[in-house]
């Protein structure tokens, strides 16, 4: 199975569907939430993991 790339810098599992639960909002607003959710998970998982 191949795994996205931004499964490299979202670690968590929880992480990791909350960003498929983001990404079948296509509105505007929509776009702007996951942009915000992928810049701080990567941020925490990054300082949390490494």
């Amino acid at each position: 199975m191949t795994q996205k790339r931004i499964y490299k810098f979202i670690k968590s599992p929880c992480g990791q569907a909350k960003y498929e639960k983001l990404t079948l909002n296509k509105t505007f607003f929509g776009k702007i939430r996951l942009y915000w959710f992928i810049v701080f998970a990567t941020i925490q998982d990054f300082n949390l993991r490494d």
